[in-house]
């Protein structure tokens, strides 16, 4: 065991659970890195305690891994609740080419995520009132495809009107742990996203939902229950 005490020793002594010796810990740090670089997806802690030998801390190895891997030019970070590397964000630059040819959104799909990620779940008919303009068939059959946005349920309201919300996929995909980390009201004022004047945006309200059945969904927003599609001025 080591000689070295810190918060993380004193919390297992606690709870009766000796901690691996130093060599160990940097043997099951490895096991970690390597677990985490060579999967296709994202990893939680779950599915890396399953590949370790059982009562290994897998935290205390996840922060290890972080730590060695700060400064570096791929970090380890935690997007959606899971465990991924990803470029070091000072050096995105570097990929923002790749990124914009492949996924290249017209600007009625960029308002459109805005409005769903800050106001989810919400329908077809509140976006458009947000917007103020009409929002057209490709421009939510672009944000389905693409597995940033998905249906979340019916509203429980006349007409039973289909919901949107983000994805785990937009959580990874833009580097958030969870939705609340999304910028607050003041740094989007300040960066001159917003009207100085505009309210507090809704940030995933805990809403009762009417579960969505099989298939339900799929034509969306065809079938939405706020009537009519209708074609918005700025496209796809």
């Amino acid at each position: 065991m080591s000689d070295i005490e810190d918060p993380e020793d004193n919390e297992a002594a606690a709870a009766g659970v000796a901690l691996p010796d130093e060599a160990d810990l940097l043997h099951f740090s490895r096991m970690v890195e390597a677990l985490i670089f060579a999967a296709a997806e994202p990893m939680d802690e779950a599915s890396l305690a399953q590949r370790l030998p059982p009562g290994t801390p897998v935290r205390l190895l996840i922060e290890r891994v972080a730590e060695a891997y700060r400064g570096r030019g791929v970090n380890l970070i935690e997007v959606a609740g899971r465990w991924t590397f990803r470029t070091a964000p000072d050096l995105a630059f570097l990929l923002r080419r790749d990124t914009e040819e492949t996924r290249r959104l017209s600007r009625a799909a960029i308002e459109t995520l805005a409005i769903v990620a800050y106001h989810q779940p919400v329908t077809r008919a509140e976006i458009e009132a947000i917007r103020g303009v009409a929002v057209s068939r490709g421009t939510l059959d672009v944000l389905l495809e693409t597995g940033w946005v998905k249906p979340a349920g019916r509203r429980k309201t006349p007409g039973k009107p289909l919901t949107f919300k983000t994805t785990d996929i937009f959580l990874e995909h833009f580097g958030l742990a969870q939705i609340g980390d999304l910028p607050g009201i003041e740094d989007l004022k300040a960066a001159g996203l917003v009207d100085p004047r505009q309210a507090m945006p809704v940030i995933g309200r805990d809403e009762d939902l009417e579960p969505l059945e099989e298939g339900d969904g799929g034509d969306e927003p065809l079938d939405t229950g706020e009537g009519p599609v209708r074609q918005d001025d700025s496209g796809a």
